[in-house]
């Protein structure tokens, strides 16, 4: 199936989950992460502001700043995204395509990110996902930040047996949903364990 119709099919299923479901699963996901070495050991976390019934994100955002990490939110600029330095949730503003985005002027490159939660509208097995046909995190994850641990956040429910890939399509390294943490190998894209 293209991508752009398998797109469109995901986006209404997730839409119509119930509000009380997204927030019940976005809660166990979040714990989840937030018990994993890779966020524990995490010194810059960056997280996305969450669209159309995506997981949850803020008990990460305050956990994180409990422990004392930096916190960034990618803000568009362009083609790519900036990721900004957040230490509160009043220091967001409606962005583009109508995402909340930080209103702030730190700067933190990409470089420097030691894990990444990047959104998506399906993901995959094999640590593939898509989005939704920008290339922002594509080529973020590409380009600027292979150091980070990318980590996807979904709802059993976007999860495929497999998803199309292209070539610049980037890999997980992680996925983590109400029901399993799935760790994936850097070269190949395979399943390594589930817990």
């Amino acid at each position: 199936m293209p991508k752009k119709s398998l797109r469109s099919i995901m986006l209404a299923r997730r839409k119509h989950l119930a509000a009380e479901v997204c927030l019940s699963h976005s809660i166990r996901i979040q714990r989840r992460l937030v018990m994993l070495d890779v966020f524990k050991s995490a010194c810059c976390v960056a997280l996305y502001s969450p669209i159309f019934n995506e997981v949850f994100t803020e008990e990460v955002f305050h956990q994180a700043l409990r422990a004392g990490k930096v916190v960034v939110y990618p803000r568009v600029r362009g083609e790519s995204l900036d990721f900004v330095s957040v230490s509160s949730p009043a220091e967001f503003a409606p962005g583009a395509f109508g995402v909340m985005e930080p209103t702030g002027s730190h700067l933190i490159p990409p470089s420097a990110l030691d894990l990444i939660l990047v959104p998506g509208v399906a993901f995959d097995l094999f640590g593939n996902r898509l989005g939704y046909g920008k290339g922002f995190y594509d080529r973020v994850l590409c380009l600027g930040s292979r150091s980070a641990i990318s980590v996807g956040l979904c709802y059993e429910m976007q999860l495929l047996d497999e998803l199309p890939v292209e070539d610049h399509d980037a890999g997980l390294d992680l996925l983590i949903t109400e029901e399993r943490v799935c760790p994936f190998t850097q070269s190949g894209r395979r399943l390594l364990q589930e817990t």
